[in-house]
């Protein structure tokens, strides 16, 4: 990789025909040596979406990489609440499948926790429907919560 990183004629933010780019891919697959060398370049774009409008952060979030949200969370150029092109955020994604970690670092950023996708359902709705009582708990409304006995 840093063989490949250091040559002049290898542009390391081209997308493929899909829009993803070897950020977006390293994400999807954890690989978190591989984001943490590409995000040390200055010719990345850590936000860049795909076709579909999935970003790096949003990918990251859908399968869970928790090591990989965190860093690009850390970075001022990545917005944590940018929604693909069905209006499903990063959180909405890590709500639906569960991914407690993931849910509470974008919740610690200030992600709108309760933003619906395009079809008006929003990231507690599959919480709930999933059955993650952990995200669940967390995406609550602090009024509907129910007393202790």
């Amino acid at each position: 990789m840093e063989i490949l990183l250091g040559r002049s004629d290898i542009n390391p933010d081209k997308p493929d025909n899909k829009g993803r780019t070897p950020l977006c891919r390293a994400a999807w697959t954890g690989h978190q040596g591989v984001v943490e060398m590409l995000l040390e370049r200055d010719d990345i774009d850590p936000d860049r979406a795909d076709n579909k409008g999935r970003t790096p952060l949003w990918v990251a979030a859908s399968v869970g990489c928790e090591g990989v949200a965190k860093m690009l969370l850390e970075r001022d150029d990545v917005n944590p609440d940018t929604p693909n092109i069905n209006g499903r955020t990063p959180l909405w994604w890590a709500a639906r499948d569960g991914h407690e970690g993931v849910v509470k670092i974008l919740l610690a950023r200030g992600v709108s926790p309760d933003k619906p996708d395009i079809y008006g359902q929003a990231p507690l709705f599959w919480a709930v429907e999933n059955g993650h009582k952990g995200v669940t708990a967390l995406l609550q409304p602090p009024e509907c919560v129910a007393p202790s006995l």
